[in-house]
């Protein structure tokens, strides 16, 4: 197939049958084949976010996946073509840090006893399609029960609409954030789950069986968390040994480890044991940024989160005092993070922020002092690379899924742009228009 042959142009074919959105809701409606040769007539292109921006260019799909992106608009009769020459196009966005399962609210605790399985498999569903609507076609989520192991099966077998999805494998220590907390010692014991852990040994046993239960990567809190209903503070829970046992066993099976962390005690110490990547790292200082580099590791920021919960009244007491004294700090959190050269990829702890609404971490990104380029790129290269799908998705190049979203503006010059993103793509298939 040629492309250079110019054939019919896609503003005649746009007019032909109705205009430029009823040529969008044609394409749209045929969006399961992805045999054919999909041309996109770009305005502007960012295909590689870190690199520079191309005018007039065609992005090449077929199959799915990109074939690649050629200057100028290229036409051919046996094509789709997608009109978008006033807008911008760039990789899907990837949001490293996710809670499909829900979303909280004042009823979050009864809900723990009153919804089946069956209700959280479909808010989890429902949550999934809001987060590609809204441009992120990728994710990472690090609750992990077995409901979303089946939603990224379903996904993937396009049973269901969302993002691409990987799920972790929780492994906590008892009493510890990401253990239920603040109910009566029944219910709590009801609740026990088999990845909790104290030890070392116990600690490699739970990494095991969390892998064996299918996770694509652990999650561990190596310090307490804000919204876990106990006055166990926001430092250090985890031991050294219990900390490397998991970075220890997870690496002999092929898994890495992510931590949530928000004391510098828990930070440093999670790093030093083998810890690829940190969630939140709230008390983090300019010792904890050296380690980040010397071990090569990632920040997960998560600002919009520390942001939402500090404006909850709804919260007990324990998880309250917590949020008004974290939530605060984590911009300038970011902002030192940024300045000392850490690696950022882009997060947000949705699902405590409302699904849909991830694209607002990139305005306190920006507010924290990163680039509008730089923001872009956390959540497209870096993400891509640190959820461990950098060979499939993160740009726009050739052999690469074909995950593109589209703004009418230039979100290099107001990254607000993405807030409201026009258009979106994955896998070749159209999702949304405008």
């Amino acid at each position: 197939m040629t492309y250079r042959t110019l054939v019919t142009s896609a503003a005649a074919i746009a007019f032909l049958i109705g205009g430029f959105g009823v040529a969008f809701d044609a394409f749209a409606d045929d969006h399961n084949d992805t045999s054919a040769y999909t041309l996109i007539h770009a305005g502007t292109v960012l295909a590689v976010p870190g690199k520079r921006a191309k005018k007039k260019q065609t992005i090449i799909i077929k199959d799915g996946k990109i074939v690649g992106v050629e200057p100028g608009y290229l036409d051919d009769e046996d094509a789709k073509i997608i009109d978008g020459r006033e807008m911008f196009f760039l990789p899907g966005l990837i949001d490293s840090h996710v809670h499909l399962r829900g979303e909280w609210s004042p009823s979050v605790r009864i809900d723990t006893f009153t919804k089946e399985q069956g209700d959280v498999a479909y808010d989890a569903a429902a949550n999934a399609r809001k987060t590609l609507m809204a441009g992120f076609t990728a994710v990472q989520d690090v609750g992990g029960p077995p409901e979303i192991k089946a939603l990224s099966r379903a996904v993937a077998a396009n049973k269901i609409v969302g993002p691409h999805i990987r799920a972790a494998g929780g492994v906590s220590v008892t009493g510890g954030h990401g253990e239920l907390n603040g109910y009566r010692a029944d219910i709590l014991t009801l609740f026990q789950q088999p990845t909790n852990c104290d030890g070392a040994d116990d600690c490699r046993r739970a990494t095991r069986l969390a892998i064996k239960n299918g996770a694509d990567l652990i999650k561990i809190a190596s310090t307490g968390g804000v919204l876990s209903n106990t006055n166990a503070g926001t430092g250090q829970q985890m031991f050294d040994d219990e900390l490397e046992a998991i970075v220890e066993a997870a690496t002999s099976m092929g898994r890495k480890v992510t931590a949530h962390a928000h004391g510098k005690d828990g930070i440093d110490a999670a790093l030093k044991a083998g810890v690829k990547s940190i969630e939140h790292g709230t008390y983090m200082d300019a010792e904890s940024a050296a380690l980040f580099k010397k071990y090569d590791a990632v920040l997960v920021p998560t600002v919009l989160a520390g942001m939402t919960v500090k404006e909850w009244d709804f919260l007990p007491p324990a998880s309250y005092a917590k949020a008004q004294e974290v939530g605060p700090k984590m911009e300038d959190m970011l902002r030192l993070a940024h300045k000392e050269g850490v690696t950022i990829a882009f997060g947000t702890d949705t699902g405590v922020s409302k699904h849909g609404e991830n694209a607002k971490e990139f305005e306190y990104m920006i507010s924290a002092g990163m680039s509008e380029m730089e923001a872009i790129t956390s959540a497209t290269v870096i993400a891509a690379k640190h959820i461990e799908m950098g060979d499939k998705i993160g740009t726009l190049e050739a052999g690469k899924h074909a995950d593109i979203i589209a703004v009418d503006g230039n979100p290099l010059d107001d990254i607000s742009e993405l807030l409201d993103v026009d258009f979106v793509m994955k896998g070749g298939v159209v999702y949304k228009t405008k």
